[in-house]
């Protein structure tokens, strides 16, 4: 599978078959994670690996009831990562935080790898960070960014719509734009 059909077909899977992910894959997908570029080089970012159901199913109360990867996190998909970065550790430039950039490139890169190895993950932002902090014991200089769901997908998640690329691309100025 070609970069561009990995872009092209990655979705958010919310439902897993209970196979394991082996360690190798794993180690892999981090890896893929590890080297993902940040500002100044800083590499703000680290990964938790869960696995236990019962941190998972924790996990999964700090989220509301309605977020539709609850059952995803606290039962289906056999890992749960959490997604943590130092802000001090990565930069501050006009009033723009990098640590949310930075996680967020390496997350999609570990998403991305982990789509070409035919698993399925969720960018899951909506909990509750004190309860995940004290779940997997996240020193208080870091944030908890994202969670997200990793297994084997029970099914492909179908395409949703995505904006034509006239409207969020511009040349030269905003409003010309690209043909």
């Amino acid at each position: 599978m070609g970069i561009y059909e990995i872009l092209e077909n990655r979705r958010s899977v919310r439902k897993y078959k209970p196979d394991k992910v082996s360690d190798q894959v794993l180690e892999k997908l981090l890896d893929a994670a590890r080297v993902a570029p940040s500002w100044k080089n800083q590499q703000c970012w680290r990964f938790i690996v869960v696995r236990e159901p019962e941190r998972k199913k924790q996990l999964a109360d700090s989220m509301p009831d309605n977020n539709p990867a609850k059952r995803a996190v606290g039962e289906t998909a056999p890992i749960v990562l959490v997604l943590c970065a130092d802000p001090e550790a990565s930069g501050k430039q006009d009033g723009k935080d990098y640590y949310l950039l930075d996680a967020g490139l390496a997350l999609q890169q570990l998403m991305l790898a982990a789509h070409a190895e035919g698993l399925g993950t969720c960018w899951v932002a909506w909990f509750n960070e004190e309860k995940v902090r004290s779940t997997c014991a996240v020193p208080n200089n870091y944030r908890v960014v994202a969670l997200t769901p990793l297994g084997v997908p029970q099914k492909q998640p179908s395409a949703r719509p995505r904006k034509d690329l006239e409207e969020i691309a511009y040349t030269e100025q905003w409003g010309n734009a690209v043909k």
